[in-house]
């Protein structure tokens, strides 16, 4: 896997997709903070979008080849409700088989959390990992940092 450009995920000019979020009061933990699963939720938003903005082109039979194999969440700060976010989320590496997700929780200019998500190009047949495509390369290289 190669990496595309060095990316600061707690940037917000780091993002080529952006999407929003409102935070609900139902997302909160009993301290007060919205929650883990809530958080988690936010990014999946994010490369929900990401994926709807980006491969459209593809065709709908893009979300069938594909699995999440790594996701990995920094939580920096505690979000508070009532309040919206913004979800950034850019391309960080393309490997052969594989690529990588960078993602963000924006408020305002304050990054709230970043993650890293590895996804796998899925034989369905066989469920083995096999090479993503050109097209779908051109297109993760071209959602890559700038």
């Amino acid at each position: 896997m190669t990496d595309l450009q060095e990316v600061d995920l707690k940037s917000r000019a780091a993002y080529v997709s952006w999407t929003s979020a409102t935070i609900r009061y139902s997302d909160l933990d009993p301290n007060g903070h919205v929650n883990n699963g809530a958080i988690n939720a936010f990014f999946e938003d994010g490369r929900v979008q990401f994926r709807g903005e980006r491969m459209v082109s593809l065709g709908e039979d893009i979300l069938a080849g594909f699995v999440l194999v790594n996701f990995s969440v920094e939580y920096l700060k505690a979000l508070h409700y009532p309040g919206l976010v913004d979800i950034g989320t850019v391309v960080t590496r393309v490997g052969r088989s594989s690529y990588v997700l960078g993602q963000a929780i924006f408020q305002d200019e304050l990054c709230f959390s970043t993650s890293e998500t590895i996804t796998v190009c899925l034989n369905e047949e066989t469920q083995k990992s096999q090479p993503i495509s050109d097209d779908l390369r051109l297109i993760l290289e071209g959602a890559a940092a700038k």
